[in-house]
Parts: structure tokens; C-alpha cells; sequence
């Protein structure tokens, strides 16, 4: 990690801020709320912000960033800004299409980093999920491999500084990686991951093929989301994190996540709360020890919070 700018270098030689600000919300959040929790983290001193066209709040955003860009607390370079090309954009005609889309409604004229969202393409259309009568998934016959070299072409077109992938496991990594005519390795992984899913072997994995890994969700997530598994124990709440925090004088989520950031992983924060925001922002100037370290990855259950099924299958 770059201390100055508390940066990692990514292989194409730009940078990525080591914390980033998530901004996935529930529909029952007012969208106003988006916009507000955006302007407050880029306050905070958030310039990371990861976002994807399916979390359906690029006006918010894109406002909200307009608006601290006007006001001088920061010019476009100094924001990183990720978004992620949906299922249904998958075919290689429909990639550019997906990311513009996004593009235009954040009034930004590039992204700095765009990532496939997930491995499994859909059928192309207005439906995030599109169903059969029978209400099953209708996925769609596209290989990554192409769908990834439309990605390259948004990367050379300028559209995308930087271009990744998301939720991939180790063989589906591998075949982008292993991919005759590769012009652009993707430069990240982002995946759930936090103590209880410590996605160790892809991480040593990725890190062999100096591919970063971005952890989303490394605070756990709450039972409450329809998207999350039920009847999960609560990661901030674990004994073993809370010891750790109490002894540095630390919260269980400023621990959680200077874990990754000691792992040379990439963590997105995600909390609307201001306090909670200014909280884990505050990750910078403490140092787990090597046996803090080995007592959160003594913490991995290799469980899940994320319940892909509930919504993919």
C-alpha cells in the first residue's frame, strides 16, 4: 500500500484507494438517502465509491458527485469511481450499451474502473431477472470470454480506465486469465469477504496472478436483507473480533476492516450512518498484530452471507 495515498497499484499501472464506499441500498431506502450518504462519505474523505447499474442509483450518485466536484471539495481525478455491467448486457454488442448507460446517468464521461458483475449471462432485456412462466432464471448462451473482450474494447474506447470482474470464483478467473489473445488482464476480483469468509485460497490465488482482491460485505451483512441468508450469526458481534477491538481501543468493524487492508485486500465500507461512516473511515493509523491476525483467520466458516440462489436460481 502506497501510505501517502493509501492506494494499491493496479497491473495496468493506475491506482485504486484502498477503502472504498458502497452504495448498494434497499428499495425501501428513499433515493434522496443515496444522494445524501454519497456527498457525506466523499466529506468523510472517501474517493472510492463502487456502485453498479444494477443497484439503480447512478442519478444519485452521479449528482451527489457533481455537486462535491462544483462545490471544489474534489475534481473529477480524484475519485474512483466503479460501476459493473449487468447479466442482460452480457452479449458482446450489449456490453458498451450497458456501461453507457450507467455513463450517462452518473454525467460522467468514463468510469475508472468496470467490472463484470457476475459470471452467469441473462437474457438481454429491461428485466434484471428475467423468468420463465415457470419463474425460473432465463440465462443466456455467452461465453465470458467473449463477453470480456467487448469489456476490452471499453477499456481501449476510454470509456473504462480500468476493467475487472465480480463474484468469480478460481476456475472462472483462470478461463478470462488463460484466454487466447488476452490484450487486458482484469485488474481485480471483488467477492464477498470478511473474517467468517476469509476467501483465503483465491486470494493466494489471485495475488499469484497480481490480480487484486476487493472485499465486499466485510462487516458481514444483516439478516433483515431479503438477499441475505437467515439465521447467520452477526460477524460484528463475534467474541474473538470484540476482544481484538476492545484491546486497541477499536470497534469490531474498524478491526474487520484493517484485517483486509493488512491482507492487502481492497475493502468497501458500506454504511449510510454518518458516525458509523467517520468510524470506519478511521482504519489508517492502528496495526493488528501477526497474532490478531491469526486469531481472525482462525475466525473463517467459509459461510456465506450472500443467498445468490434466492435471486439467480
Amino acid at each position: 500500500m502506497d501510505p501517502k495515498h493509501r492506494r494499491r497499484e493496479l497491473t495496468d499501472g493506475r491506482f485504486i484507494p484502498v477503502l472504498g464506499f458502497g452504495t448498494f441500498a434497499p428499495e425501501e431506502l428513499a433515493k434522496g438517502e443515496v444522494e445524501t450518504a454519497v456527498k457525506r462519505a466523499i466529506d468523510v474523505g472517501y474517493r472510492h465509491i463502487d456502485s453498479a447499474y444494477l443497484y439503480q442509483n447512478d442519478e444519485e450518485i452521479g449528482r451527489a458527485t457533481q455537486e462535491k466536484m462544483a462545490d471544489g471539495t474534489v475534481k473529477r481525478d480524484d475519485i474512483f469511481y466503479t460501476t459493473k455491467v449487468w447479466g442482460t448486457f452480457f452479449r458482446p454488442e450489449l456490453v458498451q450499451t450497458g456501461l453507457q448507460r450507467s455513463l450517462r446517468k452518473l454525467q460522467l464521461s468514463y468510469v475508472d474502473l468496470c467490472l463484470i458483475h457476475y459470471p452467469i449471462a441473462l437474457k438481454p432485456g429491461e428485466d434484471f431477472f428475467p423468468r420463465d412462466t415457470h419463474g425460473k432464471i432465463i440465462s443466456d448462451p455467452v461465453e465470458l470470454c467473449a463477453t470480456w473482450e467487448a469489456m476490452e474494447k471499453c477499456k481501449d474506447a476510454g470509456l473504462a480506465k480500468s476493467i475487472g470482474v465480480s463474484n468469480f470464483n478460481h476456475e472462472q478467473l483462470e478461463k478470462i486469465l488463460n484466454k487466447p489473445g488476452l490484450k487486458h488482464k482484469p485488474v481485480c476480483n471483488q467477492v464477498e469477504c470478511h473474517p467468517y469468509l476469509n476467501q483465503s485460497k483465491l486470494l493466494e490465488f489471485c495475488t499469484s496472478k497480481d490480480v487484486l482482491l476487493v472485499a465486499y460485505a466485510p462487516l458481514g451483512s444483516e439478516s433483515r436483507k431479503a438477499w441475505v441468508k437467515k439465521n447467520h450469526p452477526a460477524l460484528l458481534q463475534d467474541p474473538v473480533l470484540g476482544a481484538i477491538a476492545e484491546k486497541h481501543g477499536r470497534t469490531p468493524a474498524q478491526v474487520a476492516l484493517r484485517y483486509q487492508l493488512q491482507r492487502r485486500v481492497v475493502a468497501l465500507a458500506k454504511s449510510f450512518n454518518e458516525e458509523r461512516m467517520k468510524e470506519n473511515f478511521q482504519v489508517f493509523d492502528f496495526q493488528l498484530t501477526p497474532e490478531d491476525m491469526e486469531s481472525l483467520d482462525g475466525l473463517n466458516r467459509n459461510m456465506h452471507y450472500m443467498d445468490d440462489e434466492s435471486y439467480l436460481f
